[in-house]
């Protein structure tokens, strides 16, 4: 594991690395974790995961995540540790030798990877409950998702989602290749902010019938579009973190806590 001080002297970065597995069930792909702590937190309430897109470009923006300011802020506000995955696909294919489809569905071995990192940093941070507090997940395209195959796995662990121009549904015509998810009761409490770029073409259906499904079962979701991009991030973020702050006001301190959605999700 690499540690180091930020320049601002708020906070710490720690990154861990792990090899491709030829161990089935496992990933196959090698990948970094970067954890930002902020300075001053006692006993942390959750981690905000911000998960990048498929392809080689977009894995290696994603190794920056955990430096970014803006999310760094919000983290910081609520007691939170701010983790960016990065996953070094080696095509821009979903599948061939390395390609993203190896991470972005989590069910071939990314969630395993995800957790076992999750342990790492309890072990090696001073903050054991880093292993079990809840997740807010945002992602971008393939890694949207990935959040939302996440929260179908671990509903107890996640508190909120935003999905960014992705979601599962966009594999729905690959079922042999990208199995549909089944979403447990928990689930439909999880708040979901479900965004794209106006521009997007064949993306808004997807996410619409995403919202929709939540939404018809009583889930606190909502859904909305960025006027100026296609499917680029853009400005978004000015959407996204306001969006995620609804979820730390209830008491995160241990997993499966009871979510007081607020009605900037409905």
């Amino acid at each position: 594991m690499r540690f180091c001080r930020d320049a601002s002297r708020r906070g710490r970065y720690f990154t861990v690395d792990y090899p491709a597995s030829a161990v089935p069930g496992e990933m196959i792909l090698a990948s970094t974790y970067t954890l930002w702590i902020p300075d001053g937190v006692k006993t942390f309430r959750g981690i905000i995961v911000h998960q990048h897109g498929a392809g080689m470009t977009a894995s290696k923006e994603g190794s920056t995540a955990a430096y970014d300011l803006h999310w760094q802020a919000l983290a910081k506000k609520w007691d939170c540790a701010l983790l960016g995955p990065c996953y070094h696909v080696l095509n821009d294919g979903d599948l061939g030798a390395a390609g993203s489809e190896y991470w972005f569905d989590p069910r071939r071995g990314s969630d395993k990877t995800f957790l076992r990192a999750l342990g790492y940093f309890a072990s090696k941070t001073g903050h054991p409950e880093l292993a079990t507090i809840p997740w807010a997940l945002w992602g971008h395209s393939a890694g949207a998702g990935w959040a939302d195959v996440m929260s179908t796995l671990y509903p107890e662990r996640v508190i909120g989602v935003y999905y960014r121009s992705g979601c599962a549904l966009v594999w729905s015509n690959r079922p042999a290749e990208y199995p549909p998810v089944a979403i447990p009761a928990a689930g439909y409490a999880i708040p979901r902010m479900c965004t794209g770029g106006i521009k997007e073409k064949w993306l808004p259906p997807l996410l619409g019938t995403t919202f929709r499904e939540y939404r018809a079962n009583g889930a606190p979701a909502g859904y909305a579009f960025d006027p100026r991009t296609d499917h680029e991030c853009g400005d978004s973020r000015y959407f996204a973190i306001p969006s995620l702050t609804p979820a730390w006001p209830c008491d995160c301190r241990t997993s499966g806590a009871k979510i007081k959605p607020s009605s900037r999700w409905t």
